[in-house]
């Protein structure tokens, strides 16, 4: 009975593990060769992206909708912010400390090509494109994710200024919405195989670059990722719930950390971090209006890869990454990055011409830049993903109270 219990309790997450080292032994083996099984996992990302725009729109537009109390949405946007910045800050003191400790650069000789000419990236016009588009149809792609969630809260408040969820229209989102995680549920129902796929082609086509000249650097990053997930979170969790929270979260965290790994995409793991901070608990209103905007603006991976990008080039053309300055402008960098830029288009581009421009590095370093986000890209999207569920834990404890799990807890709402 008690075996039966946990299969129960833990079924999908052995599901999505057993996948996981089932296609990571398939990349091993076949090598390269593995990047046949790619399409089984492009049509499980396609899938899961086809059903953004429509779950993005109807879960804000929703959960605005029902609030009559705009304060609360406000409390809810303020602390949102608070955690994203507070979290990439010790995000970048992290690897701040761990590249000064252990240089990635070190011993590296790399051939550097000439690079093309590039096109000036106005960061005015960029942060314009990123909050708005010139055609409502512009707002029906992924691609332009901040602008549909301006719209979609400006819809929102305009729903609960009519109604709210007693309107015709409140009633219709609020359908809308299940129908879309409906659709979601469906859809993973072919994660296992479609994330096997994914790790096998992962597995066989990264391996030998990681063993590379960026070898020492991915030395850096990927355990310093792996020391973030294990031992921050745990602490983020216990300060949002204590131990319980630490419980809760473990439990079920996995799916969005599988998800997030194979896929490399916070877009593409948004709805299965919906269902997962719906069983931890976290209120409908704060998960459906923090996840989608984490999803764009809340990337604490990208804040240590930025460090790391910017420490690897000091390495590789002699420049001492050293001195209060140095810092100071590397984490404005990463935070920028992470939490500002990441949202709009082309925002690595503008994070790349930054380093570049403001350190004085020639445009060869380019290229240099994008093969190390390459490369960092897997475990940062974990980072960046899994870490907005944990950021709707935080603020729910910032505005509902450190009980807030435990009022969850006792209304059976929340299992553990």
């Amino acid at each position: 009975m008690k075996q039966k219990s946990v299969w129960e309790n833990y079924r999908f997450p052995i599901l999505l593990v057993g996948s996981i080292i089932i296609g990571s032994i398939i990349g091993v083996v076949m090598g390269e060769k593995a990047t046949v099984l790619k399409p089984f996992g492009d049509i499980f990302l396609n899938l899961m992206f086809t059903a953004i725009v429509p779950l993005v729109f109807t879960t804000i537009a929703s959960a605005v909708g029902n609030m009559m109390n705009m304060k609360r949405l406000g409390s809810i946007l303020g602390n949102m912010l608070l955690v994203f910045v507070v979290t990439g800050v010790i995000a970048g003191v992290l690897i701040i400390g761990a590249v000064t400790i252990f240089p990635p650069a070190k011993g590296v000789e790399i051939a550097v090509e000439a690079a093309e000419e590039l096109e000036a990236v106005k960061l005015s016009d960029a942060i314009v494109n990123a909050i708005t588009v010139n055609d409502f149809s512009a707002l029906l792609s992924r691609k332009n994710m901040l602008p549909l969630i301006v719209f979609s809260i400006l819809f929102g408040f305009c729903v609960s200024y009519c109604g709210g969820e007693e309107s015709y229209v409140g009633k219709l989102l609020n359908n809308l919405s299940d129908v879309m995680m409906k659709v979601i549920d469906i859809i993973m129902k072919y994660a296992p195989i479609g994330l096997a796929a994914y790790f096998a082609n992962l597995v066989g086509e990264f391996g030998p670059q990681l063993l590379g000249a960026y070898g020492r650097a991915m030395l850096v990053y990927y355990p310093m990722c792996i020391f973030y997930f294990l031992v921050f979170f745990t602490l983020y969790a216990y300060w949002a719930a204590g131990k319980k929270g630490i419980k809760v979260m473990y439990k079920y965290i996995l799916p969005p950390t599988a998800t997030s790994i194979a896929t490399q995409s916070s877009v593409a793991t948004l709805p299965v971090n919906l269902e997962a901070a719906k069983n931890i608990g976290v209120p409908k209103d704060i998960r459906e209006i923090i996840l989608p905007i984490g999803a764009t603006m809340h990337m604490d991976g990208t804040v240590f890869s930025s460090i790391l990008k910017i420490a690897f080039l000091f390495g590789l053309y002699g420049k001492p990454f050293t001195g209060i300055g140095t810092f100071v402008s590397a984490m404005l960098i990463a935070v920028m990055s992470g939490v500002v830029m990441s949202g709009v288009p082309g925002g690595g581009l503008i994070g790349e011409m930054l380093i570049v421009s403001l350190y004085g590095f020639p445009a060869e370093a380019f290229p240099l830049l994008a093969t190390i986000g390459f490369l960092v890209d897997p475990p940062g999207t974990c980072i960046n993903a899994t870490g907005d569920t944990i950021a709707s834990m935080m603020v729910t404890r910032l505005i509902e109270g450190k009980d807030w799990l435990e009022k969850r807890l006792a209304s059976g709402e929340v299992k553990l």
